[in-house]
């Protein structure tokens, strides 16, 4: 187990955003692409991987299905977070101009993206399951009129040619990704702020949750993120996700964190690390 292959899992097929993020983030490591997030995490508690590179919200769909819930879980660490901007490209087989391709292939969140694109380029949107497998079937089974619409990477692995960039609406779409390990990572300190994640249950209480939050407002802490989800299928067990800026050390982390103890049932500290200096929050 301590022996470290170099390797940072994800899921998605070669090509795909998270592939991306791996790049960006750890261009020093094989990228391990996964079928699924419990795939992700299992790699990287067998040993496979050293890391995991796990998406966590996105700023257009909001936070990622069923990651919250596998998180707490998983027995792995947040050492670190990354974004990426979903930059949308369209893609062919080698040799074909734009003008033949009238049918396109995407992920079904890619397609109500680049609307407007498709409209004035008179292309017909089709959902894939994945849009860097959707670039791998066209090089595979090589149709002449379809298009793709996936990151520039994965034209690059499948050898397709880029018909066009940033062809998405808006240019605002990101995804942030948390890289997490077997191991945390406590004692790194950077001249950037650091963060922290946790999640905790409120005691069954009344204004349990307000009163567990007043400790962060009176210490000064800004608390960036805060959702809530059920656990066990309960509609009354509620557990709640927090990025907080700050380190567990700090004396004012630690005071609110004392505060927010003594109205939960549990808290548990998921990961410390530094923020990303070009976030957008």
């Amino acid at each position: 187990m301590d022996q470290k292959t170099n390797r940072i899992a994800f899921q998605g097929e070669a090509g795909a955003y998270s592939h991306e993020a791996c790049r960006k983030a750890r261009p020093e490591m094989e990228a391990m692409p996964c079928r699924t997030f419990e795939e992700v995490i299992d790699a990287v508690k067998s040993g496979q991987a050293d890391l995991a590179m796990l998406p966590i919200e996105n700023s257009t769909y909001g936070r990622v299905a069923d990651i919250h819930r596998l998180l707490p879980e998983s027995g792995l660490h947040i050492i670190d977070e990354a974004f990426v901007r979903v930059r949308i490209s369209l893609m062919g087989l080698p040799g074909v101009p734009m003008d033949e391709i009238d049918t396109v292939r995407a992920h079904l969140v890619l397609l109500p993206q680049s609307a407007t694109f498709l409209k004035t380029h008179g292309m017909k949107g089709y959902p894939a399951a994945d849009s860097a497998g959707a670039a791998r079937e066209l090089a595979d089974h090589k149709t002449r009129n379809e298009g793709v619409l996936a990151s520039e990477l994965a034209a690059e692995i499948y050898g397709l040619d880029v018909l066009a960039r940033d062809v998405e609406d808006h240019g605002h779409n990101t995804t942030r990704f948390l890289i997490m390990s077997r191991e945390p990572d406590y004692a790194r300190r950077t001249d950037h702020k650091m963060m922290t994640t946790f999640v905790f249950e409120v005691r069954n209480i009344p204004a349990a949750l307000y009163k567990a939050m007043g400790g962060f407002a009176t210490n000064g802490i800004n608390m960036t993120k805060l959702e809530s989800y059920m656990v066990n299928g309960s509609f009354t067990a509620t557990q709640f996700y927090a990025d907080i800026e700050g380190h567990p050390e700090d004396r004012s982390v630690q005071l609110a964190m004392d505060e927010l103890r003594y109205f939960t049932t549990n808290v548990s500290i998921l990961g410390v690390y530094p923020a990303e200096r070009d976030a957008v929050r």
